[in-house]
């Protein structure tokens, strides 16, 4: 017996297994699997019945062409673009918009939600000017930036960065107000000060809350995005849907709309298993 599993490693594998956990853990295992299928298929539920809905009022004449384009014609258009090589360009320099101004955000919300969550100084002195400057309008700072940086990649990252700054500064800020005290005063026992307190105890402490502030972030970068490239741009999603409301094409407006929503949710998955990953890393 054992020397089969020393000739098969997945079957010593499966045997530590079922040392561990015992030896019902495959169904437990089969059992999570179903669960996440089920889960996916309730998911598409909705997604699926609007599908079909539309293409019944588009295809059966309920909803006029001029007001709802079928999904066929969506279809077509994402080819014609994507044959032209378009689409890809469109998507490709919003999501690096995207990544760029929400990395640059989020760091920065981070570092200052840390500096204002730990000292009370930092608190009293920036917590009203950046409360104030939360409240301000996506798009009132379109004109600002414009003036200061021009029409370019610069502006229009720095406008991300800012909406992807303020969810992860807020949420950073109030968790590590909220540490457990008797938490911190343990680790200073055992001599942890300053920035090793920090990266030891205090941010894993708050894990969660930094990862649902960079998912809000996440989701505020692409509003930011629509924002900037609605006003002041020749490439990518925001354009593509100005272009396509200025020359009709409810096509290829709709189609936006969609890429949008696919590439945002695409996204924030990814920044979830980034999560999963971190909460069994430091939790």
């Amino acid at each position: 017996m054992s020397g089969q599993l020393l000739a098969d490693p997945g079957a010593a594998a499966d045997a530590a297994a079922r040392a561990r956990y015992g030896t019902n853990y495959v169904e437990k295992g089969a059992g999570r699997l179903s669960g996440r299928g089920a889960r996916a298929l309730l998911g598409a539920v909705v997604p699926v019945t609007l599908l079909v809905l539309w293409w019944l009022s588009t295809n059966l004449g309920w909803v006029p062409a001029h007001k709802l384009p079928t999904p066929q014609s969506v279809v077509a258009a994402a080819g014609d673009l994507a044959a032209s090589g378009d689409l890809a360009k469109h998507v490709g320099i919003s999501v690096q918009r995207v990544l760029v101004g929400f990395g640059i955000g989020g760091a920065l919300g981070l570092a200052v939600g840390a500096l204002v969550g730990l000292s009370r100084l930092a608190s009293e002195l920036l917590s009203p000017l950046l409360g104030a400057l939360r409240a301000v309008p996506s798009l009132a700072w379109v004109p600002l930036l414009i003036t200061w940086l021009l029409i370019g990649e610069t502006s229009k990252v720095t406008l991300i960065a800012i909406g992807a700054f303020f969810p992860v500064f807020t949420t950073v800020s109030q968790a590590l107000r909220h540490v457990d005290p008797q938490l911190v005063e343990a680790a200073r026992a055992f001599g942890l000060r300053g920035g090793r307190l920090l990266t030891t105890v205090q941010l894993p402490a708050v894990v969660p809350a930094i990862f649902s502030g960079l998912r809000l972030a996440l989701a505020q970068s692409w509003l930011f995005l629509v924002a900037a490239e609605l006003i002041a741009s020749s490439m990518g999603l925001g354009f593509l849907l100005t272009d396509s409301q200025n020359n009709g094409r409810l096509d290829r407006l709709i189609l936006a709309i969609i890429l949008l929503a696919i590439i945002g949710k695409i996204t924030d998955t990814l920044l979830g298993l980034v999560e999963r990953w971190a909460e069994r890393r430091w939790t």
